[in-house]
């Protein structure tokens, strides 16, 4: 037996024990771990619940649906605009707060209306420690439930967890959502997430792994993983992430030389792999 197993069963049990979950699902390892603890537990009683707005990647929602069919939990996807909140727009240091308000607000208005007692969501054991995480006021405020963080399963397990279930995602990198990428104080619009999802689209294109492209009101800055910085200085993919970039509407496209790192546009202490938890993982 691993150290990781009294923790899965602890889990498990304490979901066991609930009149019914809705967990926030983006199809990210935390909350994919969550559901497929959830559905072992419950069975039809536990649904996943994946909230799509203009945050979140077409991408990131076709692998949630996809993620949730693996596990075979019952998946609901409803809708919300963070853009209508003017607190979300402004874009301050608490504007994943707003946003997670939001979201959690959806998935328990969902759970009131499917007669499910519980919330849950994906924060694990390491998010509490890991910087500012303005969300994680959110979910003691509206007291939606952390089985990662309440039976102390940190990241590493819940990767080893997600290995136990089979679940493609276990070696998945974090994803904030579109948001993240552009700088603290710098108003959140259609335009600049719209331009931010089909240039990360073709990053994905190329093949590369771990990256953001942060819009600084018309400079598009890449950020790849270090060891994909090579690849990024390839000729070819210079001159076509320049000239497709600029047609997205992008008036300078630069390399970051330092490559990817979390929370390089937001609060000093920021990590952004929190909205991962925010946007349901």
């Amino acid at each position: 037996m691993t150290t990781v197993e009294p923790k899965l069963r602890a889990a498990r049990d304490d979901l066991a024990a609930r009149d019914g979950v809705v967990v926030a699902f983006s199809g990210g390892v935390d909350s994919s771990v969550v559901a497929a603890l959830a559905h072992d537990a419950l069975g039809e009683d536990a649904v996943a619940c994946t909230a799509k707005s203009e945050t979140l990647p077409e991408a990131e929602l076709e692998d949630a649906r996809r993620v949730a069919s693996e596990i075979g939990i019952r998946h609901e996807i409803v809708s919300f605009s963070e853009l209508e909140s003017d607190a979300f727009v402004e874009n301050d240091d608490d504007r994943c707060y707003h946003c997670r308000t939001m979201r959690l607000g959806e998935m328990l208005e969902t759970a009131r209306e499917l007669g499910a007692g519980t919330v849950c969501d994906g924060t694990n054991a390491d998010d509490p420690g890991a910087g500012h995480r303005p969300g994680l006021q959110a979910v003691e405020e509206l007291d939606v439930h952390s089985p990662l963080l309440a039976h102390d399963i940190s990241k590493t397990e819940v990767r080893e967890i997600a290995d136990r279930y089979d679940l493609s995602v276990a070696e998945k990198p974090s994803m904030a959502c579109l948001s993240s990428r552009i700088p603290t104080g710098l108003e959140v619009t259609e335009d600049r997430l719209t331009r931010i999802e089909r240039a990360e689209a073709l990053l994905r294109q190329w093949g590369f792994d771990q990256f953001r492209v942060r819009d600084h009101d018309g400079l598009a800055r890449i950020e790849v993983a270090p060891d994909e910085l090579e690849r990024a200085l390839n000729r070819e993919f210079v001159e076509t992430v320049r000239a497709e970039l600029s047609n997205l509407g992008f008036d300078h496209v630069t390399l970051d030389l330092h490559g990817y790192r979390t929370g390089s546009v937001s609060p000093e202490t920021e990590d952004e792999s929190a909205v991962e938890s925010s946007s349901g993982d």
